[in-house]
């Protein structure tokens, strides 16, 4: 059997290498599980400890149907955004608009994966056009076909390349493992490790094998790891439109959630202001920056006048925050330092500490009904063990005093030198 359409049968589903449509969905719902640690996906090493892997939960199968592929020519002409599974076709839709576009540099792919004849066909593109290929999210199976083809080969920090074997449907539905010298071959020309060829062709189609980024360089497979400054953003690249840009900031912002039934022109105007950006080239960093700034004005703007009590409890978790330890202390430290609604708004806060800040938000007053576009900086620092002793100082106080010294520690004005000041 061709390469292109080896299937595998997983119960009464037929899938191709890597990706389709029921498995196709559930593996990438595997993957964002096991990013973003929700779902029924446990982490294991394989077998020759190259690398980790995730195993797909069998309640993830009946997933939705992928949507459909999508391939944008991104701003300025020098991107071309690729998103969703490799299906019939999808090299040939490339290949046209690479044709119209002369411009076109680089490559964004997430996807994951489909037919092997697409991923193959794509890479081959790739290599005779001289692109850069670059991987912002996840790029999983046949997807990695045409990674590997690029003039250079990047992946955003963070971003996974999951990879696994191909396999055949047999009898009665029994998976059989098929002939992996094609994808062998095809991976060997691209001048990745023989070892890291080996361990990831020896993978079930029910797992992944996920090297982190340092792995991925030193395998070749990678030939470098940037940061969310370097290109444009792509996190919109299955869908940029409004709803889907309102998930990504719900996800990404999820106490934001609490506001959209109070305030619901708030929630517009970060993703309007979203999706502009996304239109015009902004880079992720930018874009995510921007957001939990808009998002703090807003969150901060309607628990400024808090009662007495919820101010004192969010004075509590902010120096808790602060006193934590592990490589997200710089973040808090100055998250705490632009205030209360930077802290709120920004990533790894943990479940009680989100429940009580919905809570917080729950009974808010809402003054500004849409935060103004975020200024490019932060809106200012401060001394973390300073801002420390002065919320340590502020909590020992009687209840209402307490939150009277903690206000302007929460909700600072644009000019703060008084802060430190008073923390020391």
């Amino acid at each position: 059997m061709a390469a292109g359409s080896r299937l595998f049968s997983r119960g009464s589903r037929r899938v191709r290498w890597g990706r389709s449509t029921g498995l196709a969905c559930a593996v990438a719902a595997g993957l964002f599980a096991f990013l973003g640690n929700h779902g029924p996906v446990w982490g294991s090493v394989d077998r020759d400890g190259i690398a980790p892997s995730v195993h797909v939960s069998e309640t993830l199968v009946a997933q939705a149907e992928s949507p459909p592929m999508r391939i944008a020519l991104g701003p300025d002409g020098r991107d071309v955004r690729l998103a969703g599974e490799l299906t019939d076709g999808v090299a040939e839709r490339l290949a046209r608009l690479l044709d119209a576009s002369p411009r076109v540099e680089r490559i964004h792919l997430t996807s994951e994966g489909g037919l092997v004849e697409e991923g193959a066909a794509i890479g081959a593109l790739v290599a005779r056009r001289g692109l850069v290929t670059y991987v912002p999210d996840y790029c999983v199976s046949a997807c990695t076909l045409a990674f590997v083809r690029g003039r250079e080969r990047l992946v955003l920090a963070g971003a996974r390349l999951g990879f696994h074997a191909p396999y055949e449907s047999g009898p009665f539905g029994i998976e059989i493992e098929a002939d992996s010298a094609p994808e062998r071959a095809a991976y060997l020309a691209a001048g990745l490790e023989p070892a890291f060829v080996d361990a990831a062709l020896k993978v079930r189609p029910d797992e992944l094998m996920i090297p982190d980024a340092a792995r991925l360089v030193a395998a070749r497979v990678a030939t470098g790891v940037v940061d969310a400054y370097r290109f444009p953003d792509s996190t919109l690249d299955d869908g940029p439109d409004a709803e889907h840009a309102r998930t990504v900031i719900l996800r990404d912002v999820p106490v934001l959630a609490s506001l959209e039934a109070k305030a619901p022109a708030v929630i517009e105007a970060i993703t309007m202001w979203y999706l502009d950006g996304y239109a015009r080239g902004r880079s992720e960093g930018e874009a995510v920056d921007g957001i939990r700034r808009m998002a703090a004005r807003a969150v901060a703007g309607a628990l400024r006048s808090a009662e007495p009590a919820v101010v004192v409890a969010l004075g509590r978790l902010t120096l808790r925050a602060l006193d934590r330890v592990g490589p997200e202390r710089d973040d808090a430290c100055a998250a705490a330092g632009e205030g209360l609604g930077a802290v709120l708004t920004r990533s790894g806060l943990g479940e009680p500490d989100l429940a009580l800040a919905r809570a917080a938000l729950r009974h808010a007053v809402f003054t500004e009904a849409a935060p103004e576009a975020p200024e490019p900086a932060p809106l200012a620092t401060r001394d973390c063990g300073g801002l420390r002793r002065a919320l340590t100082a502020a909590l020992a106080l009687p209840p209402d005093d307490a939150a009277g010294a903690l206000h302007p520690l929460l909700f600072p004005e644009s000019v703060l030198a008084h802060v430190t000041a008073q923390a020391e």
